[in-house]
């Protein structure tokens, strides 16, 4: 059998490996247009700014290991043009020599990943912008950064590696501006949460621009003027394109392969295509979504290695199934940590799902062992069902453990109230008796059993103001005294009991603390007297957060320009 591999990262590389584990007698090429096999697309960024300082360490295998250990001809600088599925060939160019052959093949396997989105407006491709895909776009920018010094750059995108990038050119000493048109940061995670990582990327020095379009780059001054609809144009001495990836799809399509979105590969859930013996991954696929079961893109690699592995075993005569892509991410940004997985609110709004949330702060480990930090919970379930949808966390040590937990609990289909069940380890430096993740489960099982009812973010300015109702906050005076909501009526949860004359019994009560956690004691008293009694879900810290970056953009919007 010979089997020939378009794209030799990710995807490529691991099928490559997985069919020799399978077939050693197998004939296997690989082509990859650029100079660079099985390397770390997730690294680039911190190599620019020299946190990783090695070049050698960005590439996993080069192609004379994975030869010696594999006996896989990785042919780099070679491009396949076209592909000819009625008489199972491959049309490749040498890009050294320019040298064009045709390759025959039994199985085929398309993984080309994606490439940066290049939008059709006014100076693109120009000097002094940038993208950052390849190794070698990695070592361009270092280059042009070690010849020029710039001081000042713009990123065009604030998503995976607009984000990074922004952290290491500031970790460089360049002043950073993030502008995009979506009003958010990192769009799998909804706003409200998006609002910490804006507030930790401010409290760094990286400005930033959102809400705002990007119309087109000019270059002036040494510089490039990134010009802006309806705005002044950014300056800066250097210019990113970030705004996402597209599927590198044009032999598929040119080949007749089905397309979805985007034009990306549509595959079965063995990976195969719609033309016999072509199977593919990686970014360029359409996959289904594991919560939704609709159609989406996923760029991300963990599914595209286990894409590969599955088409391998496909290839080999085995019969594997790809579930669907979860989406499970973790990102670091400064001092904090970001995490999601499974689908957020707003998109499992969008798909048409009835939904609740909770919203909870607990510490990583437990309080009283030093150095605890809080970190922000949201966790998504279906109403009806209980059926866990998503869940996203932003902190400092733990995230990742905990998004890990709940990223397996709804690949198993666990209900949200069975967190509570889950054993998990526990001692004073890494967690709590009462995990964080049991606490979440915790809070759902208490809306589910009716006993308590939450009211959101959204919901606040909707409540009536002409008197019908009580506001409550029952958090220490220091606290309200530093910051607090207004229209709230302030008795400390632990006087409440003494003064619960102060609060009229027939109005239904709206009750506020710093984190939930004592508005949901609060709440627990009222009704105990009789009392219809809600909580505020996230508590005042969420609140001011949220608040408060949804003011700085409103600001932004307003003159062109975000606050540090």
């Amino acid at each position: 059998m010979k089997v020939v591999i378009v794209g030799g990262v990710a995807g490529g590389a691991t099928a490559a490996a997985r069919i020799r584990r399978l077939d050693e007698n197998a004939e296997i090429v690989v082509f990859e247009r650029s100079g660079y096999v099985s390397y770390a697309n997730c690294g680039l960024p911190y190599y620019i700014g020299d946190v990783i300082t090695d070049p050698e360490a960005l590439t996993l295998q080069t192609p004379e290991s994975f030869f010696s250990r594999f006996r896989v001809d990785m042919k780099v600088h070679h491009e396949v043009t076209a592909l000819h599925p009625e008489k199972h060939m491959v049309t490749v160019k040498n890009l050294k020599t320019g040298e064009t052959f045709e390759e025959s093949y039994d199985k085929l396997l398309l993984s080309p990943g994606a490439k940066p989105t290049q939008p059709k407006i006014p100076g693109v491709g120009i000097d002094k912008l940038f993208t950052l895909r390849t190794v070698e776009d990695t070592f361009h920018l270092k280059e042009y950064i070690r010849q020029n010094m710039p001081q000042s750059a713009v990123l065009a995108g604030g998503g995976f590696i607009g984000l990074e990038l922004a952290e290491n050119l500031r970790d460089l000493g360049m002043d950073v501006t993030i502008v995009q048109r979506p009003k958010q940061l990192m769009n799998p995670f909804d706003s409200d949460m998006a609002a910490f990582i804006h507030g930790e990327v401010r409290k760094h020095g990286i400005k930033l621009v959102l809400g705002h379009t990007v119309e087109g780059f000019e270059e002036r001054d040494g510089g490039v003027d990134v010009l802006l609809k309806g705005e002044a144009p950014l300056h800066a001495d250097l210019v990113v394109l970030a705004i996402g990836v597209t599927p590198d799809t044009h032999l598929a399509k040119e080949a007749g392969l089905t397309l979805g979105i985007k034009d990306s590969v549509v595959v079965n859930d063995r990976m195969e295509t719609s033309a016999p013996d072509i199977y593919a991954v990686g970014d360029a696929v359409q996959v289904k979504h594991a919560v939704t079961g609709q159609d989406t893109l996923i760029s991300l690699a963990g599914p595209a290695n286990r894409q590969g592995r599955i088409a391998a075993d496909n290839i080999c005569g085995g019969d594997s199934r790809y579930p669907g892509s979860q989406g499970s991410l973790v990102i670091k940004v400064f001092d904090l940590t970001a995490a999601a997985t499974g689908i957020n609110e707003t998109n499992a709004k969008k798909a048409g799902l009835l939904v609740d949330k909770v919203v909870l702060s607990p510490m990583n480990h437990a309080g009283y062992y030093p150095g605890g930090k809080v970190m922000t919970m949201k966790v998504v379930f279906e109403k009806i069902s209980g059926r866990l949808l998503g869940a996203q966390i932003v902190g400092y040590d733990g995230v990742d453990k905990r998004i890990d937990v709940l990223a397996t609990a709804i690949h198993a289909g666990m209900r949200a109230v069975d967190l509570t069940e889950l054993d998990l380890a526990y001692a004073p430096p890494y967690s709590s008796a009462k995990d964080p993740i049991n606490m979440a489960g915790f809070m759902v099982e208490n809306i589910q059993k009716g006993l308590v009812k939450q009211f959101h973010l959204e919901d606040l300015e909707h409540l009536p103001k002409d008197g019908s109702i009580t506001l409550l906050d029952v958090r220490t005076k220091g606290e309200y005294a530093r910051g607090h909501v207004d229209g709230f009526l302030h008795i400390p949860v632990d006087e409440l009991r003494d003064r619960i004359g102060e609060v009229d019994k027939g109005k239904p009560v709206y009750v506020m603390c710093q984190s939930g956690l004592r508005s949901y004691l609060a709440v627990r008293i009222l009704s105990g007297y009789g009392y219809d009694a809600y909580n505020f879900s996230g508590g005042f810290r969420f609140y001011d957060t949220v608040v408060n970056d949804r003011c700085l953009i409103a600001q932004a919007t307003a003159c062109g320009m975000d606050q540090e």
